[in-house]
């Protein structure tokens, strides 16, 4: 039987691996929601440009890291970008609704 190394990845590589798919939309902070106690953490409400009108804020956990992994929070009137991320198993190509007939 031959040896197969452990640590050895399989036939597929970390760089063969298809990118996922995304989109990024710009946002603004729009406004930050103090912490109720300890068990609900203060929140960043974001207004993401390009959304849907009754779909533009969201809100996440006002808890982020910066590059030397500490923690750092968001102030209100900050600019941000919101990126959403698909495998492309997980996607399928766009329909063009104008070559129907």
């Amino acid at each position: 039987m031959p040896f197969k190394d452990k640590d050895k990845k399989d036939d597929k590589d970390e760089d063969s691996l298809p990118e996922k798919v995304n989109v990024t939309l710009p946002g603004t902070v729009e406004k930050i929601i103090p912490a109720i106690g300890k068990q609900v953490p203060e929140k960043a409400q974001i207004q993401l440009e390009g959304a849907d009108e009754l779909y533009r804020e969201i809100r996440i956990d006002n808890t982020l890291e910066d590059a030397d992994g500490n923690p750092v929070s968001l102030k209100k009137g900050a600019d941000v970008d919101v990126t959403i991320e698909a495998d492309p198993v997980d996607t399928k190509p766009k329909e063009d609704i104008n070559s129907k007939e």
